[in-house]
């Protein structure tokens, strides 16, 4: 997959899945869960594309659908640390809810 920029790299992504499970915020660890698989799907395929064995049209084809829906998971990455107001530089989840997910715990 590194013929596509990301918004975010592998080290962003997972700064924000730590963040999620210290302070038991499961929904944006998820998101970024879901962005790294996505990689992974894109990674294989890209290999399966190099074996000239394999019917290209099915590798090619799921690796658009992986790109497509990577860049959808991405933005929703994007929004959803907007909405909640974190760090866009350090990643790091806001002090107001840091403090409510620890009271819930």
């Amino acid at each position: 997959m590194s013929r596509t920029k990301f918004n975010f790299n592998n080290a962003q992504v997972e700064q924000i899945i730590e963040e999620g499970m210290i302070y038991m915020c499961a929904c944006p660890a998820q998101v970024a869960q879901t962005i790294l698989a996505l990689r992974q799907l894109d990674d294989y395929q890209q290999s399966c594309l190099n074996d000239s064995n394999n019917d290209q049209r099915v590798h090619q084809r799921i690796s658009e659908a992986a790109m497509s829906a990577h860049a959808i998971m991405e933005q929703c990455m994007e929004d959803v640390l907007r909405i909640e107001n974190w760090d866009r530089d350090t990643l790091k989840m806001p002090e107001g809810l840091r403090k409510r997910q620890l009271k819930e715990i």
